[in-house]
């Protein structure tokens, strides 16, 4: 087979596995699929109307994301959400989104500075309103992803971010660290206005407690 034919066949093949992916992965997020639920590719090829391949590559892209553990010729098990996993995902995404917040601050014209701004007052008065951190802050991170110059670390965010909404679906700012997020929230606001870059991304950590 040539190089051509296998190209033309990963590219028509990826998008299907990518499709089961978010599927699966979104059923996931809203816990549909609880943990320890056994998935069996051949019942997930039959709902989506696909062959057995995009299923079977989805299910080890989420077990690389460690969602799930295969378990070959038996089933897929999904797995559970241990402290240690919001530890780790807190750790994850502070760092990745400070480098994001870092070189996407540098880059932004005036005009996307002030969208960031606008997104930071939503996640900020997201913070007493029983919304997910990770959703509320996601906009604003992943704008500053796709600005960032960096096509690497945009594609590494977009595809993390399965994991990252399951991982921290039920973390919540601690109450009594409210007033102190808000003014962390209050000062990225203002280094983005400014084009401060380091100054954001040491900001970004700091809001993910790193």
């Amino acid at each position: 087979m040539s190089n051509a034919a296998t190209n033309t066949q990963g590219e028509a093949k990826q998008p299907l596995a990518d499709e089961v992916f978010q599927h699966i992965g979104r059923q996931i997020i809203d816990g549909v699929l609880p943990p320890h639920y056994r998935i069996r590719d051949v019942e997930v090829a039959e709902e989506l109307h696909v062959s057995r391949t995009p299923v079977r590559e989805a299910l080890q892209r989420l077990e690389r994301h460690g969602l799930v553990v295969m378990y070959p010729s038996r089933y897929t098990e999904v797995t559970d959400v241990t402290p240690e996993i919001v530890e780790q995902s807190l750790e994850f995404v502070g760092y990745q989104t400070g480098f994001a917040a870092r070189t996407g601050v540098l880059r932004l014209t005036l005009r996307q500075r002030e969208r960031v701004a606008t997104l930071v007052d939503r996640m900020s008065a997201a913070l007493d309103d029983g919304i997910p951190v990770t959703e509320a802050r996601w906009p604003v991170f992943s704008f500053l992803g796709e600005h960032s110059g960096n096509a690497s670390l945009a594609a590494l965010l977009d595809d993390a971010a399965v994991a990252l909404f399951r991982n921290l679906r039920d973390w919540r700012v601690p109450t009594e660290d409210h007033d102190r997020m808000r003014g962390i929230y209050a000062d990225f606001r203002d280094a983005v206005l400014a084009g401060d870059g380091d100054e954001a991304e040491r900001l970004t950590r700091e809001m993910h407690y790193v």
